[in-house]
């Protein structure tokens, strides 16, 4: 499964404090049980001092070889242990997909 080769890249990489790897696919128009689609969110200590794209870019090539074979749409939301902890409503929601059917 895609999912759980993402929760281990990240997991391997980054040493999360709070690691959620959701497929989203549902949201799109996608075979059932395709996985196409994620969000992730990491906390992490190494996103301490980073601004948020090279947040992302770490996370990018730490799944480079998924991005370019397997996933088409990945939402990237990285925070530090500080941040996540002022954050009262956890990660923000994916809008539903409004193309394709």
């Amino acid at each position: 499964m895609i999912q759980e080769v993402i929760e281990t890249k990240l997991h391997n990489e980054f040493s999360p404090q709070y690691l959620s790897v959701v497929n989203e696919s549902y949201m799109h128009n996608v075979p059932p049980g395709a996985e196409s689609h994620f969000k992730v969110v990491v906390v992490s200590d190494k996103f301490e001092n980073l601004r948020l794209i090279a947040r992302h870019r770490l996370v990018n090539q730490a799944l480079a070889e998924e991005l370019a074979n397997h996933i088409h749409a990945l939402a990237i939301h990285t925070y530090t242990p500080d941040e996540w902890k002022e954050r009262s409503s956890g990660s923000p929601d994916s809008p539903m997909c409004v193309g394709g059917h």
